[in-house]
């Protein structure tokens, strides 16, 4: 007996450790050592992917809108920018969208200084509506959310790739369309609140320092 026990005990002093494999918490923590180091390869993989994709394109739209602002002049510019906020129609489309495609988002808001303060909220709500349809032939202009667009014309571009021009127009003039009511409708809404509030005043003081500023503008302009 006492030989068998001590072959027994001898038996086990020889046998190999537990493989690691078969130990739960090894497992554990082989497993998160493996994803962990593998979600900074996917990303450095995804990194790649950018530097030879989108970010060339990004940086070349950039120096070309940046070219055209100064091919036209700021002045021009400037001109071009101050008519379309005149009337609601170019207000709440063209003036977002050159907004948008030449300073590029979030400094596109800027533009908001050619309104008077009713009109500010508006332009605003039209503006940061349109971020997104104008990333379908300008993804300069918002690089930032660049995987919203990429969402959406993943599908397409798996199914019928023939069709992904015919979405990328659809989207991109439904953008105008939406940021036109848009603008619109919280114009409205604007001008009912500051009724309902009784701030007219405030807003016709607003309007007439915004319009006193505009005239000595134009009058050093003029000088």
């Amino acid at each position: 007996m006492l030989e068998a026990a001590s072959l027994g005990r001898l038996a086990a002093a020889d046998a190999p450790p537990v493989p690691a494999s078969d130990n739960p918490v090894m497992q554990v923590l082989t497993w998160i050592a493996t994803h962990f180091i593998g979600l900074f390869q996917a990303s450095g993989e995804a990194f790649v992917g950018l530097v030879t994709g989108i970010l060339p394109t990004l940086i070349v739209l950039l120096t070309l809108m940046y070219a055209i602002t100064t091919w036209v002049g700021e002045a021009r510019m400037t001109r071009a920018v101050q008519f379309s906020a005149r009337y609601a129609i170019t207000r709440y489309t063209l003036m977002p969208i050159l907004a948008v495609i030449l300073l590029t988002n979030p400094m596109c808001y800027s533009f908001g200084v050619y309104l008077p303060e009713r009109q500010k909220p508006a332009f605003y709500d039209s503006a940061v509506s349109f971020v997104h349809p104008v990333t379908t032939f300008f993804p300069h202009a918002n690089g930032g959310e660049l995987f919203v667009w990429a969402g959406i014309s993943a599908g397409v571009l798996q199914a019928e790739p023939e069709k992904y021009p015919v979405l990328a127009i659809l989207y991109f003039l439904t953008g105008i369309v939406v940021i036109f009511f848009r603008g619109f409708i919280t114009e409205a809404i604007t001008r009912f609140l500051i009724r309902r509030q009784g701030l007219t005043e405030v807003f016709d003081g607003y309007d007439r320092e915004f319009a006193e500023a505009r005239a000595t503008r134009l009058a050093k302009k003029a000088a």
